[in-house]
């Protein structure tokens, strides 16, 4: 007997759901389980674990800060770079800060809640930190001494031309002290909170001062990944936290050099991307070979 027409369809497409059920709900993934616990992928497959006295502490995947309860760099630590993942480094709240590089003036504001700062400002300020912390120069271009972005609004008679009437450093507010004290002889003021100086007619603009072209301090000690996770940092961030690691450790600096060559990775395929030294790997290395006196 002949099954209608519709009816064969019907059973045609059950045919086709079973096996294809079968062939990519189950043997496919279960294929996929079993080669990844071959020896030398099974790491990776359950997710890069590392540990240490016998217990899980991270991936060597996702980065972590290595701060104090007020959120302190610990000295005897390597530090990682800045996360833009929620309060740092949190997998559910992967993300980057979205500010490029027009974002130099800071929303000042007498709320707490109100301000936010430009990313100028914020690579400073983590510029200046990271150079007082390891005790090397940590200007840049285009940022004042107390670590903000150094930026004046230059208010002229004429809208962009005539004779310069006021300008003002719209990133530093009382009780700062400008970061110069005039600009084409005109005194230069603190920036008021609440107040939008672009909106008022002035003209922005970056000064460069007399920092290093070359700034000491890396870029990825003063800026955060695209995924806020990134558990590498470059080998010339390393190489300038040695000296505080071994002193706090009471260790040989020779010694933590030889760590973080173990602990650099060269670049992918041997040509994409930059070698990297995984922070928490390395730091759990340093707990086991090099404890604190």
């Amino acid at each position: 007997m002949r099954l209608p027409t519709w009816l064969n369809q019907h059973v045609a497409a059950l045919r086709a759901l079973l096996v294809l059920t079968a062939l990519l709900g189950l043997a496919y993934p279960l294929t996929l389980v079993a080669v990844g616990q071959l020896p030398g992928l099974s790491g990776r497959a359950d997710g890069s674990l590392l540990t240490a006295d016998g217990r899980v502490v991270g991936s060597a995947l996702i980065g972590q800060s290595f701060t104090d309860m007020d959120g302190n760099p610990v000295p005897r630590y390597f530090q990682p770079r800045p996360s833009a993942a929620g309060h740092g480094y949190e997998p559910t709240a992967t993300a980057a800060s979205n500010l490029g590089p027009e974002s130099v003036v800071d929303t000042l504001s007498a709320e707490p809640d109100g301000a936010a700062e430009s990313l100028l400002t914020q690579v400073c300020s983590r510029s200046k930190a990271v150079g007082d912390l390891e005790d090397v120069d940590g200007r840049r271009p285009y940022c004042t001494p107390d670590g903000v972005g150094a930026v004046l609004a230059v208010f002229r008679s004429d809208g962009l031309t005539g004779p310069i009437t006021r300008v003002v450093s719209v990133n530093q507010t009382a009780p700062a002290t400008p970061f110069v004290g005039t600009y084409e002889g005109v005194p230069v003021e603190l920036a008021q909170p609440g107040e939008d100086y672009l909106a008022q007619g002035g003209l922005i603009i970056p000064v460069r001062g007399d920092a290093p072209a070359d700034p000491v301090v890396p870029a990825d000690a003063v800026t955060a990944s695209g995924s806020g996770l990134d558990p590498h940092i470059s080998p010339e961030y390393a190489r300038i936290q040695v000296t505080r690691v071994a002193r706090e450790r009471g260790a040989d600096p020779a010694a933590v050099r030889r760590l973080v060559a173990t602990h650099t990775t060269g670049r992918a395929l041997g040509f994409m991307g930059a070698p990297g030294v995984n922070v928490l790997a390395l730091n759990l290395a340093l707990d086991r070979e090099l404890p604190t006196r």
